[in-house]
């Protein structure tokens, strides 16, 4: 057997190649939209891949089920567990099987065994793997989605909060307390291969290892220590991170299928004035993708600055409407991971690339200050500023300034502060609060500053 795991670190997820070496055949299970480096890894070991699966229609990302399956005509393998609400419907004229508790199927000779673990959401399945042409008769290990993550399980509000399924959170978190008695007798030495490792939103406290063991996590992770149904749903529903707006699309579109790219697509580049004619349309959104420290000096007016890291992916998605069209500023260099990046989460409407030395002549200014914490704090004081803390609820039940209004950075586009007044912006560590800087700057606030350091500097130097 052949197991082979590819990992995004823009969106903290895990997918896998498992192929059977005897009959040449592959599976990929969990499939991110863009599988190029999947099926080359795959041909470069002598193999086809002649089948997909995934644990359950993911909220996070878009599968690339379809793409696998149209694309390379790929057997699918999805689950047919939960109601009518979550049942696959892009699947008329393609290979598919429909699979529930308890079936097996198999690639060569490595068999899969599906457990239907839900919580997370209601269909979510996991597979139990046998290496059948390794001599085993017993399950190596399990595939466990979002069902369990290293040191963590999945969180079962996410259908309430991004997709206003009202009521299932409390629902979800009962049946994953279910789940999770049926995972604990299992097997200790079964290796756990979760879909997702620290940095996913779809849990609270992931661990940055990529694989566990059945016995291991039964020792230290805390949703198998709690015996009590009640016990457990409080502790897993409390301090959940704020659920991504984007979630709701991405459920709809692995729903209803998401769109097949094409190999011919291309993004095409854009001059300064190509720039210009986009913006002219009010559904045209700009996003600049250099380092804050130079967007700061010299963003556009009306764009948004997102720098290209891991956390591009995430804020992209908060902040950008799929009504609208999208306009890169970029470095060439990084042009093909940029949209790669933003087809993840089917944002699919990039009208143009624009390097950053075809808009370097744009007359731009200043477009927000970065305050020293001393600096900040002082401002803070004066009756003509409005203090914005713009990190997540958890963080600032934790502490904040005195002065300061909570506005969650993924919301500050629907925002409506006093425009003649002073903006002082603050984060942890200072670049969500840069990125905020930009985006109140896009909607037309003048006067904007920011601390260096965020939250945690000023911890350090004001309260020793």
């Amino acid at each position: 057997m052949l197991f082979r795991s590819f990992f995004d670190d823009k969106l903290a997820q895990y997918t896998y190649l498992v192929g059977c070496q005897r009959t040449g055949e592959a599976i990929v299970i969990d499939p991110a939209r863009n599988i190029d480096d999947v099926v080359k890894a795959a041909k470069k070991e002598g193999l086809t891949i002649s089948a997909a699966t995934e644990t359950h229609i993911h909220a996070d990302f878009v599968s690339g089920s379809r793409q696998l399956a149209e694309q390379y005509g790929v057997k699918l393998y999805l689950s047919d567990e939960g109601d009518d609400n979550w049942k696959y419907q892009y699947t008329e004229g393609l290979d598919v099987e429909f699979v529930e508790d308890g079936n097996i199927f198999s690639i060569g000779y490595v068999d899969f065994e599906v457990m239907h673990t839900p919580g997370h959401t209601p269909e979510s399945i996991s597979f139990l793997l046998t290496d059948r042409g390794g001599g085993a008769s017993n399950p190596m290990g399990i595939f466990t989605g979002d069902f369990v993550f290293v040191g963590d399980v999945g969180r079962p509000d996410l259908l309430e909060k991004a997709a206003g399924a009202e009521g299932t959170a409390d629902s979800g978190a009962r049946d994953m307390f279910k789940s999770v008695q049926r995972f604990k007798e299992l097997p200790d030495y079964l290796m756990v291969w979760p879909a997702h490792g620290a940095g996913s939103a779809c849990g609270k406290s992931l661990g940055a290892v990529p694989s566990s063991t059945v016995g291991y996590e039964k020792q230290f992770n805390w949703a198998m220590k709690i015996e009590d149904e009640q016990a457990f749903v409080d502790e897993l529903l409390k301090d959940q991170p704020e659920a991504p707006v984007y979630f709701a699309e991405m459920k709809k579109v692995n729903k209803v299928g998401p769109t097949v790219l094409k190999e011919d697509t291309r993004v095409p580049d854009f001059t300064a004035e190509d720039v210009k004619r986009a913006m002219e349309n009010d559904k045209t959104l700009v996003i600049d993708t250099r380092p804050a420290t130079i967007a700061e000096k010299t963003l556009i007016p009306g764009s948004i600055n997102i720098p290209y890291n891991k956390s591009f992916t995430n804020w992209t998605g908060w902040l950008a409407n799929y009504d609208e069209d999208l306009v890169i500023i970029g470095e060439l260099y990084d042009k093909e991971d940029i949209i790669q990046s933003l087809h993840s989460i089917h944002f699919d409407r990039i009208i143009g690339f624009a390097q950053t030395e075809a808009v370097a002549e744009w007359e731009t200014h200043d477009a927000y200050e970065t305050l020293s914490v001393k600096e900040f704090v002082e401002e803070a004081k004066k009756d003509s500023t409005y203090v914005l803390d713009v990190r997540n609820d958890v963080e600032w039940g934790e502490g904040h300034l005195d002065e300061a209004n909570h506005h969650f950075l993924g919301e500050l586009r629907q925002i409506d502060v006093p425009k003649d007044q002073t903006l002082l912006v603050y984060c942890q560590g200072g670049a969500r609060s840069a990125i905020a800087s930009s985006v109140l700057k896009s909607l037309g606030y003048e006067d904007v500053k920011h601390m260096a350091g965020g939250y945690g500097a000023y911890k350090r130097e004001m309260k020793n």
